[in-house]
């Protein structure tokens, strides 16, 4: 009896073990990405998110200064690596006010929620906070009573119409730059990072994207409203309803992904559980080979459908850009027939 349970207890170990070591393993291997949404208010519903660091890369931009950036600019947008970021035309702001660009971001997140929205850059090593403080406070503004206080540019005029740069807070030990139009909610945002669990659909639609260098994620309530068919005319909702009565039956997609590599485009909804998964891959897949009312001309005119799959209650289709066209800008803000709720 003994031996019997001397070997239970090794097994309950040894699962126990294993269990903790697949943990660990998923915490050091998530991406930059998952790390990133980490940090979001727990009510968010729109995550944008541009991987500087890895765009410089895949375009070969080095440097800092106005060249770099203006390069940098100029072919993320070409290359269609930049739909996702909200700085984009406020660099001359970031750059004087701030003393950091795209040419020295690490990455950027955007979130946006119904009660606010938080603006979250994280700097390479070789930006210096204490440089940042000083522009801060040359720009005009008003300096907290605490290291990571709320930096207020409410009255900096050069800020002004940028509201999401209104307001800042610094993280030096996390390389972080934390901004937002509202005080109140910059404060809370800075106060309960981590605190909350990401939301399990965008936690799932996230693991499926990869390490993209640009993307948008939104929840449920957002994808059903913003992408939904309804945003459409009227001529464009009712072909979209005849499509989809023919393509099959859909689920509610609980979150979405739009995600862009240097050559690609994934695409991953999620759904209530595995047997919607695999309905709506079908389903999907037939919408995404078609017409596309609300955005006009057909998909395959876009893109290349490569394989689309059913992962657990994920389903993930891989998109190829034809002709370099601009997929993640076009499609993922306004009517989408195949992520239709």
């Amino acid at each position: 009896m003994r031996l019997i349970a001397s070997a239970v207890a090794l097994a309950v170990i040894v699962a126990v073990g294993v269990i903790v070591g697949a943990r660990a393993w998923h915490g050091a291997h998530r991406s930059s990405l998952e790390r990133a949404l980490d940090l979001a208010p727990k009510d968010a519903a729109r995550y944008s998110w541009t991987d500087w660091a890895a765009l410089r890369t895949a375009l070969g931009v080095s440097g800092t200064g106005t060249e770099a950036d203006d390069a940098l600019l100029d072919k993320g947008y070409d290359a269609d690596l930049t739909p996702a970021s909200s700085i984009t035309s406020s660099v001359d702001t970031l750059r004087e006010a701030f003393g950091f660009s795209p040419a020295t971001m690490s990455s950027e997140l955007l979130t946006q929620s119904t009660t606010g929205a938080a603006l979250f850059i994280t700097l390479d090593d070789s930006v210096s906070f204490d440089a940042i403080r000083a522009h801060l406070s040359d720009a005009g503004f008003a300096p907290p009573s605490s290291d990571q206080g709320v930096w207020d540019g409410g009255d900096v005029a050069g800020v002004g119409p940028v509201p999401i740069l209104g307001f800042a807070a610094l993280d030096a030990s996390a390389h972080l730059v934390v901004t937002s139009d509202s005080a109140g909610f910059l404060r809370d945002a800075m106060a309960h990072r981590g605190d909350g669990d990401v939301p399990a659909p965008i936690a799932q639609v996230a693991a499926q994207v990869g390490s993209p260098i640009a993307a948008e994620l939104y929840d449920g309530d957002y994808t059903c409203s913003h992408l939904a068919m309804a945003n459409a005319d009227a001529t464009d909702q009712a072909q979209g309803e005849q499509l989809i009565a023919d393509a099959g039956k859909v689920n509610p997609v609980l979150a979405f992904a739009m995600a862009r590599t240097a050559h690609a485009v994934r695409v991953a909804m999620a759904f209530a559980d595995h047997d919607q998964a695999k309905v709506n891959a079908a389903t999907r897949a037939r919408l995404a080979s078609g017409d596309a009312p609300g955005q006009g001309g057909t998909f395959p005119d876009r893109f290349a459908l490569g394989e689309v799959a059913a992962r657990g209650a994920v389903v993930t289709m891989d998109l190829k850009p034809v002709a370099d066209s601009p997929v993640l800008s076009d499609l993922s803000t306004g009517p989408l027939l195949f992520a239709t709720c």
